[in-house]
């Protein structure tokens, strides 16, 4: 499998790009199986928490496969943006949180992995790039509007139209990364700040998820009552009062959904 979903706790999955000999490229069918694997986790109400990593060490993602692009006429590449734009928006359609474990080069379309995540871990090794204007193109998935809402208009313009490798440094200084780590630890780091995550109130998770993305580019009213609506689905469950109840009497919560499914 070039894709797989692995379940490292009950509440946690992690999808995991292992497609060796392409450094993670992503062909029309490692598309296909990215976004199944968000639609599927999308469904299963249990998670509470989504990482995206690879089991190639020096690689996330190389970005899309050129070499099966080699040849394509218009009509093909139309054909596998429509695949893509599926894969991806299922990606940023997870409603809960995602994190990108990221180890290596992630390229093109695997830089827009990243971005499509809500965190993004870089070790030592991790290499960022949008490489596109030097192969007649631009970023299709995102990128050049995902780039600038995490690291403002003029920095993803630098990126952006020089195609300039960014290692993980740097990465973390403009914004681009969220946390840094020794090479080869982004995954297990993902991890443990997934197994935190977790621990929340899994209708919590999802409503300031919600409102962290619908309210971004609106104005100030219209985000304050995206948040109004936000808490209302979180302070309205069985959520809040057993949160309130486990805090006052000093314990570790045990969030409803949970208990009602055995766990």
């Amino acid at each position: 499998m070039t894709v797989e979903i692995g379940r490292p706790s009950a509440h946690v999955a992690e999808v995991i790009m292992n497609r060796a000999e392409a450094m993670n490229a992503l062909s029309t069918d490692q598309a296909k199986r990215l976004g199944a694997a968000a639609s599927q986790l999308t469904a299963d109400d249990q998670v509470s928490v989504v990482i995206i990593s690879s089991a190639l060490p020096k690689a996330f993602c190389a970005g899309a496969d050129l070499k099966e692009r080699r040849g394509f006429d218009n009509d093909d590449l139309r054909r596998q943006r429509l695949v893509f734009q599926n894969a991806f928006g299922a990606l940023r359609g997870v409603p809960v949180p995602v994190i990108a474990a990221v180890d290596g080069f992630a390229l093109g379309g695997g830089c827009e992995v990243a971005l499509s995540c809500d965190l993004i871990i870089a070790s030592a090794s991790a290499v960022f790039g949008l490489p596109e204007v030097g192969l007649g193109l631009i970023p299709g998935e995102g990128g050049t509007q995902l780039l600038p809402r995490r690291i403002g208009l003029n920095r993803a313009a630098d990126l952006l139209l020089t195609g300039r490798r960014v290692h993980a440094e740097e990465a973390l200084r403009i914004g681009l990364a969220d946390r840094f780590v020794p090479e080869g630890a982004a995954r297990n780091s993902a991890l443990e700040l997934a197994e935190e995550i977790a621990t929340k109130s899994p209708i919590s998770l999802r409503a300031a998820k919600r409102a962290l993305q619908q309210g971004i580019d609106v104005d100030l009213a219209r985000g304050l009552e995206i948040e109004r609506l936000a808490w209302e689905d979180a302070a309205f469950s069985a959520d809040r009062v057993e949160g309130i109840e486990a805090f006052n009497q000093r314990r570790t919560p045990r969030w409803p959904s949970w208990q009602e499914n055995g766990q």
